[in-house]
């Protein structure tokens, strides 16, 4: 018997649940009797080809011997996972149930003569529903704000760098940081050592003048980035907040789990690690996560967003660009996955992509 004329056969009693907390189905049905001993003998067909069994050529073995030798609950086993894994996918397909990870299943002990029971969860494919993001994008980058850098800020940013240079020329003549810092911060303006030509072209500026200009363009520079940040920020919030989701928890749990890597990182780069924050806060890892839950859940559904806007606007990252980052990026991390690396690289670019396209769209397109 082939497996296509297996295939035919359709479990009963079949019950769907929707957990929409989680969102996961959960699926309990049977496999009748008859369908089951097809199931078996096939699977004792399966076994007799690969079986090598004492005084039997290779594929050779006759049925009761195989039986004899690995035993009815094996043969049980076997025959049932080939049942599910044929019956399964057809349940599903019927009932329009796109999962987004392998079933967990669990099996009643099969009866001889009896159908055979099993449940089957898993994480449902998220459902989105996305508001008018063209216009919404459109909304915020109507929104104009002045990047432009006043004289006040400038001479203000050049008596920091005037500070700082005061700061480290005090260490580099012995004296203590602590003591360098509150010594610079004293000090009056007109005895702060200049930022002359001679000191900015020992940094490698042309003279005094190209340093002070290359600081205000800096600045400019700087706070057209935040203009950026912010707005990008605030389109995002609003799609968020104007989108239906409904997404499985492995999702959510997924950005929990780079939260706290990341959080690992932050903590050893301080020099301390999560055990420690742990012990201090008087925390445990579950209580963080739990505090996390609502950026954890942002996180999901940006991600998602982005991602479904990149599907409908067909917006990928350049390939040629990508490539260059990625090898850019090997340097670095030499120990890295290239293929994770890739991957993480690759979705950055994309919803970087996905935010420049709307910062540009037009909703009446």
């Amino acid at each position: 018997m082939s497996d296509a004329e297996v295939e035919k056969s359709s479990a009963t009693n079949v019950k769907i649940t929707r957990d929409k907390e989680a969102w996961e189905v959960e699926i309990k049905a049977e496999i009748p009797a008859e369908a089951y001993s097809r199931y078996r003998a096939l699977t004792l067909k399966e076994m007799q080809k690969t079986a090598k069994l004492d005084g039997f050529r290779p594929g050779h073995a006759p049925e009761e011997a195989i039986i004899r030798v690995y035993g009815e609950s094996t043969i049980a086993r076997h025959a049932t996972e080939h049942a599910i894994q044929h019956e399964l996918p057809i349940i599903l397909a019927k009932e329009n149930l796109p999962v987004v990870e392998t079933p967990r299943v669990t099996i009643e002990t099969p009866v001889v003569g009896k159908p055979v029971s099993f449940t089957a969860r898993a994480a449902l494919a998220p459902e989105i529903i996305l508001p008018d993001y063209k216009k919404i994008a459109k909304k915020h980058t109507a929104i104009k704000e002045d990047a432009d850098v006043s004289d006040k800020e400038h001479s203000d940013a050049l008596l920091h760098l005037s500070r700082e240079r005061a700061r480290i020329e005090k260490m580099e003549a012995g004296m203590e940081p602590a003591k360098a810092s509150e010594e610079s911060r004293k000090m009056e303006a007109k005895d702060l050592p200049a930022l002359d030509d001679a000191f900015t072209e020992s940094l490698g500026y042309k003279n005094a003048e190209h340093f002070e200009r290359q600081i205000r363009e800096n600045m400019k520079a700087e706070k057209e980035r935040q203009i950026m940040e912010k707005r990008r920020q605030n389109i995002i919030e609003e799609m968020v907040k104007e989108s239906k989701i409904s997404y499985p928890a492995i999702l959510r749990d997924y950005e929990l789990g780079d939260m706290e890597e990341r959080f690992k990182e932050d903590l050893a780069s301080a020099g301390t690690n999560f055990d420690a924050y742990l012990t201090e806060t008087k925390k445990t890892r579950e209580q963080l996560r739990i505090d996390w839950k609502g950026s954890a859940d942002k996180r999901a559904k940006t991600r998602l967003i982005l991602a479904e806007i990149a599907r409908k606007e067909n917006i990928s990252p350049d390939e040629k660009k990508l490539t260059e980052e990625v090898e850019h990026a090997r340097k670095h991390y030499k120990d890295a996955n290239a293929e994770v690396l890739r991957a993480h690289i690759g979705h950055a670019m994309r919803n970087d992509a996905v935010l420049q396209f709307l910062e540009k769209s037009d909703p009446k397109e």
